[in-house]
């Protein structure tokens, strides 16, 4: 079933139908908030994003709580593991790590993309957001561990399988995870990847561009989709290029 305001294949597409490119905000909006947090999310929706990314990590006891880094160190100055803390614990420590079920609900206006740094976080994440009901708008990224246990998870779901190498991704995986999106490192696309993505019914995103020389150019390509951390940026720059003006604004 397509979700509300998206095409059957999971393009964003504005009112008069026409193929619109994705922008996807990178943990939220982090030159605006601290990544990660509810107020990053808050921010990029309201700067316009089609999508939100964020990441799951799991307490001690099991909660999946939105954070890429292991530690808490780079963000909360706390050189300890996520994976060691129970989640109150966690937040007496950092108070501002939501919840996944919290992110959620602040993402409620756009898709919220779930990257999985930690497969051991995939069914419990998967279980949240079927709580939430929040199925039909989230799609799951990762390497192909997590996919696969994602996938068994819930046959269902939408994956964006990420890949950081020059080499193709082997036919049999394909077959194996059924990934709507080919998610690549922004240096690795090429225009024979994105057609061969595309000629193969896949849609195609890259990670993370930050400047408007690399988003045109991708866009050039015939990317789908392109997480950044500067979403109000890329908003701007796609609302001038397909005339569709900025959500938001």
């Amino acid at each position: 079933m397509a979700t509300p305001g998206y095409g059957t294949a999971g393009e964003v597409r504005p009112r008069d139908g026409a193929k619109r490119l994705r922008a996807v905000a990178h943990r939220g909006a982090p030159f605006t908030a601290r990544e990660n947090t509810l107020a990053s999310f808050r921010a990029a929706v309201e700067q316009g994003a089609d999508a939100v990314e964020l990441d799951v990590r799991l307490t001690r006891d099991g909660a999946p709580v939105v954070l890429h880094d292991r530690t808490l160190a780079r963000l909360w100055g706390h050189d300890v593991a996520v994976a060691s803390l129970t989640r109150e614990r966690l937040a007496s420590l950092a108070s501002g790590i939501p919840s996944l079920t919290e992110a959620l609900a602040e993402t409620g206006e756009v898709r919220t993309m779930i990257d999985l740094p930690d497969p051991g976080a995939v069914r419990a994440t998967v279980g949240a957001v079927h709580e939430a009901g929040a199925a039909d708008r989230v799609y799951y990224c990762g390497g192909p561990e997590a996919m696969r246990r994602v996938r068994a998870a819930d046959p269902s779901a939408e994956l964006a399988l990420s890949w950081d190498r020059a080499a193709p991704v082997r036919a049999t995986l394909l077959d194996e995870l059924r990934p709507r999106w080919l998610n690549y490192g922004f240096g690795l696309l090429t225009p024979e990847l994105v057609a061969r993505a595309h000629a193969d019914g896949r849609l195609v995103s890259a990670w993370t561009a930050d400047r408007l020389r690399t988003m045109r150019r991708l866009a050039a390509m015939g990317a789908d989709s392109i997480t950044t951390n500067h979403i109000a940026r890329l908003v701007g720059e796609l609302g001038r290029k397909d005339g569709t003006a900025p959500r938001g604004r």
